[in-house]
């Protein structure tokens, strides 16, 4: 019937229990402001907060390192796997076995190892670590590992310092393979570098395949991210450092290199690509491994090996 307020569709005329009825309110107090945009150099994160702070010469211009949380924990899955990153003296926070496990010489290497650094054993239920691994082959063990904690670039210099001795600094370009990143750390330890830079997007990280690579090295040498690679190097000459890149065609033969013995940053590129355009730019010089063959190619580990190890010769020469 016409005008029956009762029939099926009719608008509601009361706002109890209806959501959107009465919203003025709420629209208001959304649309208010939060008072007067802060000054630039009053907002911690905008360049010009740093700059003051940097101008200040205080250490508030450094970003906070960012703390891992549990949720950014890796997992070490596989007999060999966890006996290898326990043997090499990874940050295990923990090792879990699932229940019914058959012990063999592995799981009681890896249980000796553990108690030895007292780290904590658990037993879960296999479907519990099928769970928490992701599905990976655990053959009934694996370890947590924490998220890396990386440095900031600024602490590699300051590390140089502190130990009274030029800069000597590898930073790597679009290096995507964690082993690489590993070996390179493992050689920095070897060759008496004061860290290692990666670029924070599209590089490879210190993952649990990293810090197995570096045997160990990662707990002693720094590994710092920068937000632009290219930003950093030029940081890094500001601070007095040259910097060199390895690169096949490069003008300079790594035995002819003057520069071994001063504040040097070492720049080493992926094998397939090499060195990016805008860092080899930056660069101040560009250097070539000698090879009797030239279609032969070193991987970044390998070529960080070799060039660290001629710098180090350099640097012991009177």
């Amino acid at each position: 019937m016409a005008g029956n307020s009762k029939r099926k569709g009719a608008i509601k005329k009361t706002g109890k229990g209806n959501p959107t009825a009465g919203s003025g309110g709420r629209v208001r107090r959304g649309l208010e402001g939060k008072g007067p945009t802060p000054k630039a150099t009053d907002r911690p994160y905008h360049k010009a907060h740093k700059a003051r702070q940097r101008a200040e010469g205080t250490a508030a211009a450094r970003p906070q390192r960012r703390t891992p949380r549990d949720g950014d924990s890796e997992w070490v899955a596989g007999r060999n796997a966890v006996v290898e990153a326990l043997r090499a003296d990874m940050p295990v926070t923990g090792l879990y076995v699932a229940e019914g496990t058959e012990r063999d010489g592995r799981l009681r290497e890896a249980f000796a190892l553990a108690a030895d650094r007292g780290i904590s054993l658990l037993e879960v239920g296999r479907h519990e670590l099928d769970k928490m691994t992701s599905g990976a082959v655990h053959q009934g063990l694996a370890a947590r590992v924490p998220a890396y904690e990386y440095a900031h670039p600024d602490d590699l210099l300051d590390r140089a310092a502190a130990a009274g001795e030029p800069p000597l600094i590898v930073a790597l370009d679009s290096v995507t393979d964690p082993r690489n990143l590993g070996a390179v750390v493992r050689s920095a330890a070897g060759f008496g570098a004061h860290g290692v830079l990666v670029p924070e997007r599209r590089a490879a990280g210190m993952t649990a395949s990293a810090w197995k690579t570096s045997a160990g090295a990662a707990a002693r040498v720094p590994v710092a991210q920068a937000v632009n690679l290219v930003r950093q190097l030029k940081a890094y000459q500001e601070a007095g450092c040259m910097v060199v890149g390895l690169a096949a065609d490069g003008e300079v033969s790594l035995p002819d290199l003057d520069l071994a013995d001063g504040p040097l940053v070492v720049v080493v590129g992926s094998e397939g690509k090499g060195l990016s355009r805008l860092v080899a730019e930056t660069c101040d010089q560009l250097v070539s491994i000698p090879m009797t063959n030239s279609l032969e190619s070193l991987n970044a580990g390998v070529a960080a090996s070799v060039t660290l190890y001629a710098v180090a010769q350099a640097r012991q020469t009177p």
